[in-house]
């Protein structure tokens, strides 16, 4: 009688533990160091902040790390056309089209509604195309229009909790951005706060007459992070964060 191979479940389980520890790069500079080498793989972050903060500018840079490693990436918008986000983020020298064309990108712009409907399918046509391209890095931009469907707190909960198990199906990692909803200018409040693995604030504040702009790591699951909020800018080639430079409200 031949002899039945047992499954070391010790092992399967450490190797399960080692691809959850595997860091992807957020591609901002200085965020990575302070958040342990960057985002855990097939994790959910959040990036909130108001008008004009950076947030879909912090979510291009972070599908373009992928990118440049041949990572495959997909951005859903709900607001944006295609070819003048494509014209608005040449500015930074950003050449989106090539890597459409090279099969790496795909720009979705999709209504809520459609979302809450691939929801309800279990993936639909998103899932075929993450499929096919293999994508590794996912972009929703933003959150905050999918989540005004849902009336009440238990409903979107649910919702958020069905779109996250989705999303790690897929084994991407992904930013959603949301927009902020408090009134306190020293605070944010976004959509979907408390279901996200991460949360990264970004500050578009007045200081003097004068708009500045600032990042702070809110929450970020398995990781060890400051309890500071650091001097941010959006410079010709992107968002940059000094982490020499802590910011006082």
């Amino acid at each position: 009688m031949p002899k039945i191979k047992k499954t070391n479940k010790k092992k399967i389980k450490n190797s399960e533990c080692k691809i959850k520890d595997i860091r992807v790069s957020t591609g901002i500079p200085n965020l990575d160091d302070l958040i342990e080498g960057g985002f855990k793989i097939s994790n959910n972050v959040l990036v909130a902040g108001g008008p004009g903060s950076g947030k879909t500018i912090f979510a291009i840079q972070f599908i373009l790390e992928g990118l440049k490693k041949k990572e495959p990436g997909i951005y859903i918008t709900f607001e944006e056309k295609k070819e003048k986000f494509y014209e608005d983020m040449s500015a930074f020298g950003w050449d989106l089209e090539k890597y459409e064309k090279e099969g790496l990108f795909v720009f979705l712009e999709y209504t809520p509604e459609q979302v809450k409907k691939i929801i309800t399918e279990g993936g639909g046509m998103i899932e075929s195309i993450i499929e096919n391209i293999k994508a590794k890095r996912l972009v929703i931009d933003s959150i905050t229009s999918f989540s005004l469907l849902y009336q009440d707190t238990l409903t979107k909960k649910e919702a958020a909790l069905a779109l996250f198990e989705l999303i790690d199906r897929w084994n991407c990692t992904a930013v959603l951005t949301s927009q902020d909803q408090s009134k306190d200018n020293n605070t944010i409040s976004a959509a979907l706060e408390f279901e996200v693995d991460g949360i990264i604030l970004i500050y578009h504040y007045k200081l003097k007459g004068e708009r500045k702009r600032a990042l702070e790591i809110l929450k970020m699951r398995g990781t060890k992070t400051p309890n500071k909020t650091y001097s941010m800018d959006i410079t010709r080639d992107g968002i940059k964060i000094d982490p020499k430079n802590p910011v006082k409200f």
